[in-house]
C-alpha cells in the first residue's frame, strides 16, 4: 500500500477529490479528511446529531467531541459514496477545531490519541509520517488545516498509486511545494502545536490571499 495525499485551500475541492477516490475503487475506511472548522461550517450547515464522547484525557482539550451520524453529516463528507469512517468534531492543539473522518482519526497514532497526548505532531504530523508521509510535508499539510485547509489522505493500492495522487492533485488542490515555500518566506518553520489556532477571522483572511 502507498499513502497520497493532497491540501485544499477550498473543502468542496476536498470533497469531490474523496468521491473520485471512492470511484477509483479506495475503501472509504482508507481514505481520511481533516478539515478546519473554525467558521464553524460543521455545527452550522448540518443536522447530524451529536454525542459527546469526552474522556478525562480529552476534558481539556475536547478532543474526540461531538460523534456524529445521520444522513445530514453523510451527506457532507461523504457525499456520493456515503459517510467516510470515524467522523468526529475535535479541538486539536496549535490547529483549532477540525473535522475528521478516517484512518488518521481511527488508528492508534491518529489524531484523538495525539490530542489526548496534548500534541497534535503526535496526531496529525505522527500519523502521516508513519505511513509514509516525509516529516516536512506532514508539517506543511499540518500547517496548511491550520490555515484554514483540508487535507485528504488515502493508503491505495501500489498499482492505483499515481492515479490516486492525480486526483488530488487536480482536484484544485494546492501546489504543496509553493506554499511550503511561502510559509518558510514569512518565516515559518514547521508545525508547532503550541501556536495558537488561528481564528475564524484570520481563516477567511488566509484563504482570501490564496484566492487572490
Amino acid at each position: 500500500m502507498a499513502t497520497v495525499s493532497g491540501l485544499f485551500d477550498n473543502y468542496d475541492d476536498a470533497l469531490t477529490a474523496v468521491n473520485k477516490l471512492q470511484a477509483l475503487g479506495i475503501d472509504r475506511a482508507q481514505i481520511s479528511l481533516v478539515a478546519n472548522n473554525a467558521d464553524d461550517w460543521y455545527g452550522r450547515d448540518t443536522t447530524a446529531t451529536r454525542t459527546e464522547t469526552r474522556t478525562e484525557a480529552h476534558d481539556e482539550s475536547h478532543a474526540g467531541e461531538g460523534a456524529a451520524t445521520g444522513a445530514g453529516i453523510g451527506a457532507v463528507l461523504g457525499g456520493a459514496g456515503g459517510l467516510l469512517t470515524g467522523l468526529g468534531l475535535m479541538a486539536i492543539p496549535g490547529v483549532g477545531p477540525v473535522v475528521a473522518a478516517g484512518w488518521l482519526v481511527a488508528t492508534g497514532a491518529g489524531l484523538v490519541a495525539g490530542a489526548a497526548a496534548g500534541g497534535a505532531v503526535g496526531g496529525m504530523v505522527g500519523a502521516m509520517t508513519s505511513e509514509g508521509v516525509p516529516e516536512e510535508r506532514a508539517h506543511v499539510y499540518a500547517e496548511g488545516v491550520r490555515r484554514g485547509g483540508t487535507v485528504v489522505s488515502a493508503r491505495v493500492p501500489d498499482e492505483h498509486e499515481a492515479e490516486a495522487q492525480a486526483i488530488l492533485d487536480d482536484e484544485a488542490a494546492v501546489d504543496v511545494t509553493a506554499r511550503e515555500r511561502l510559509y518558510r518566506d514569512e518565516g515559518w518553520t514547521r508545525f508547532d502545536p503550541e501556536a495558537p489556532a488561528y481564528t475564524a477571522p484570520e481563516v477567511q483572511k488566509e484563504r482570501a490571499r490564496y484566492r487572490a
